[in-house]
């Protein structure tokens, strides 16, 4: 009897290690409502986006992923290869936890133990208002447009101008404000791409010199140089 409790120990302690993964960054959740399927963890690798770990879910909900990983950067969480079904967060070294349900698998997700995810959802809330202001302003122009009333179309033009310089200058200043992390050169990159160089400028010279070493610290100054060789 003893050896029989003995070998199922052992089967048990193995099984476990087995199931432990290893890695500078730990992803684990629950998604309520998924039974079956498989959820997939991905980043991109240069213009390539790669799975860099997987799980098949049968019966249960909970997750464990993990990654090597260098400097913070976005990953994606893909039930079954389904890109319309992915949850976006910010990666960086640590235990990151996400729950969500199957019914809202994207917009019902919470995401804790990432100092940078929880800045990036700080900033996105505020840029939510600023769209909804531009949409509002786009319906506006386009029932003007359609009565023709050329100087109200004028007056909502320079309106959106307006708003889009207040969305990049918040844009900016968010980003200089936490230039000790990865969060501000990649809201460079995906907010201010098109903005005036100076702005990009001064969010670049705003970033800690561990951040400016980062993935997208790195990609910044590389897309600034390459904006101030085209204009030369």
């Amino acid at each position: 009897m003893k050896k029989i409790i003995s070998l199922i120990a052992l089967i048990s302690f193995i099984i476990s290690c087995n199931n432990t993964k290893s890695g500078s960054m730990i992803v684990k959740g629950n998604i309520d409502g998924l039974k079956k399927g498989t959820l997939y963890l991905q980043k991109f690798k240069d213009t390539t986006l790669v799975s860099v770990d997987s799980i098949e879910l049968n019966g249960k909900s909970d997750f464990i992923f993990a990654d090597e990983i260098e400097t913070p950067e976005i990953y994606y969480l893909v039930l079954d290869k389904k890109l319309d079904q992915k949850i976006v967060f910010f990666g960086e070294k640590g235990e990151i936890n996400i729950t969500s349900k199957l019914s809202k698998f994207a917009v019902s997700a919470k995401i804790t133990g990432s100092k940078n995810q929880t800045l990036l959802e700080e900033h996105k809330a505020m840029a939510q208002k600023f769209n909804g202001k531009q949409l509002d302003l786009y319906k506006e122009k386009f029932d003007a447009q359609k009565i023709g009333d050329t100087a109200l179309v004028s007056k909502i033009e320079k309106q959106e101008t307006s708003l889009i310089k207040r969305k990049y200058y918040f844009s900016t200043n968010f980003a200089v404000n936490n230039g000790e992390y990865e969060v501000a050169p990649y809201i460079a990159l995906t907010e201010l791409y098109n903005a005036n160089i100076k702005l990009l400028d001064t969010i670049n010279n705003s970033l800690s010199k561990n951040v400016k070493a980062s993935k997208y610290g790195l990609e910044l100054n590389s897309f600034i140089n390459d904006i101030k060789k085209n204009e030369n």
